[in-house]
């Protein structure tokens, strides 16, 4: 990350930083990690294993899995290159086709927040998705 990444924390609000849970306190935060490849996940954001039931969250756990230290880039690369690509040929439109282009970017350059911020952009986009095909 060039310029380093903008964490933005609610009152006690937590983040994973490396495998560390960081908790702020009893006011909004703002930090700047100036550190590159840091691993960074917001626990509000996290994505837990209960919850890993569409394609879009099943791509997104498996970044999330690399930023909570869970797996190595090495073992996530190939899942999430091979889920990206899955899930380029059910989301066509050109605004997921971008966000799909800015995490398979992120994937090659080991910036797994970035993949997962990508990623996570989809979610509204497949529950509309799946919702219509439910009501068919």
């Amino acid at each position: 990350m060039s310029g380093g990444l903008v964490l933005k924390l609610g009152p006690k609000e937590r983040v994973l930083v490396n495998g560390a849970v960081i908790e702020n306190g009893d006011r909004r935060t703002r930090l700047s990690i100036k550190t590159p490849n840091a691993n960074i996940l917001r626990l509000r954001d996290a994505i837990h294993p209960e919850e890993v039931n569409t394609p879009v969250r099943r791509v997104c756990y498996v970044a999330q899995l690399v930023l909570s230290g869970d797996s190595t880039p090495a073992e996530a690369r190939p899942q999430l290159l091979r889920g990206i690509e899955q899930l380029s040929q059910a989301l066509t439109d050109p605004d997921s086709r971008a966000q799909l282009a800015a995490a398979t970017d992120a994937v090659l350059q080991d910036q797994y927040y970035q993949v997962l911020k990508a990623l996570r952009g989809l979610l509204p986009r497949e529950e509309r998705l799946l919702t219509g095909l439910r009501d068919q």
